[in-house]
């Protein structure tokens, strides 16, 4: 798989789970905020302001920092499943 073919994967994958985090936050049903922690995890990958926006979570919100530390390594997962090879963080 090509590297460009990745990268939309990923990104595909971390918007996915962005929009499941919002419909998450009103459906009792969905984690909505791990749903957000994934899609952000994968997001920051790519994205420079993902990234800071989970280490200002991880900062301001110490019980998130634990949900996020689960959510990475359910996206870590999503990561060999999409790309085929894991990525160091």
């Amino acid at each position: 798989m090509s590297p460009a073919v990745k990268r939309i994967l990923l990104l595909i994958a971390g918007w996915g789970f962005i929009l499941l985090g919002i419909i998450g936050l009103f459906l009792p049903i969905l984690q909505g905020v791990l749903f957000l922690l994934i899609g952000l995890i994968l997001l920051s990958t790519e994205y420079a302001w993902a990234h800071h926006v989970l280490r200002k979570l991880r900062e301001r919100f110490p019980s998130v920092a634990r949900h996020a530390a689960r959510a990475h390594e359910r996206a870590a997962a999503w990561l060999v499943l999409l790309t085929g090879h894991r990525r160091s963080h």
